[in-house]
C-alpha cells in the first residue's frame, strides 16, 4: 500500500484475520458482518497509511498521534462503551449480551472529550497525588491492565495494545 492506493482486499482480509485472532484470544468479539467489519478495518487501514496510526474510522483525527492516542483502535472508549451499549461508538465491537440478543442496540453518544477538555484534562493529571513506590504503575488505557516497572510494557499482555497507549497511574 503507498500513500495514494486504497488497501487491496488482500490487505484487508489479512488485516480481518489478525485483528479477528486478536480479539478472540483477549476475550472480545467482532461484529458478525464480515462485509461491515471490513468495512470498519479498511479505514483503519487508510489511516494507518495515512497518519502512521490507526485512529478509529468514525471520529475525526488530528494525525498527531499523541493527540490521537485515545481514538486508535481499539480506542480509549471502547470498555465503557462494551459495558454501557453493548458495542463500541463506530460498531466493530459488540458484547455477548448483544450477540447472544440480551440486549437491544441503541445509539451510542460520543464519550470523547472536545480537545480543549482535552488539554484540561492532560494538565489536571500533571497534579495527580502520588505515593512512595519502587517503582511506578502504569495503567493501560484501553484495557485497565495496571503493571509496576520502570516503564510500560511494548505491548499490553491483555488487549494488544502498543506501549504508548499507557498512562502513568502512580
Amino acid at each position: 500500500m503507498n500513500d495514494f492506493d486504497e488497501p487491496t482486499a488482500a490487505e484487508v482480509d489479512s488485516y480481518y484475520l489478525k485483528v479477528k485472532k486478536n480479539t478472540e484470544s483477549s476475550g472480545y468479539n467482532l461484529n458478525p458482518d464480515v462485509e461491515f467489519t471490513k468495512e470498519l478495518l479498511k479505514s483503519i487501514l487508510i489511516n494507518i497509511n495515512r497518519y502512521g496510526h490507526g485512529a478509529c474510522p468514525c471520529r475525526l483525527a488530528s494525525g498527531d498521534k499523541q493527540d490521537d492516542l485515545d481514538i486508535i483502535c481499539p480506542c480509549d472508549y471502547r470498555d465503557p462503551d462494551l459495558v454501557d451499549y453493548g458495542t463500541c461508538y463506530c460498531g466493530l465491537y459488540l458484547s455477548g449480551e448483544i450477540l447472544r440478543g440480551e440486549k437491544e442496540l441503541k445509539s451510542i453518544p460520543e464519550r470523547r472529550p472536545s480537545p480543549d477538555e482535552r488539554e484540561k484534562m492532560k494538565a489536571d493529571a500533571e497534579f495527580k497525588i502520588t505515593t512512595e513506590l519502587s517503582k511506578p504503575v502504569w495503567r493501560c488505557k484501553v484495557c485497565g491492565y495496571l503493571c509496576a516497572r520502570d516503564k510500560p510494557p511494548e505491548i499490553c499482555p491483555i488487549c494488544k495494545v502498543s506501549g504508548d497507549r499507557f498512562e502513568k497511574f502512580i
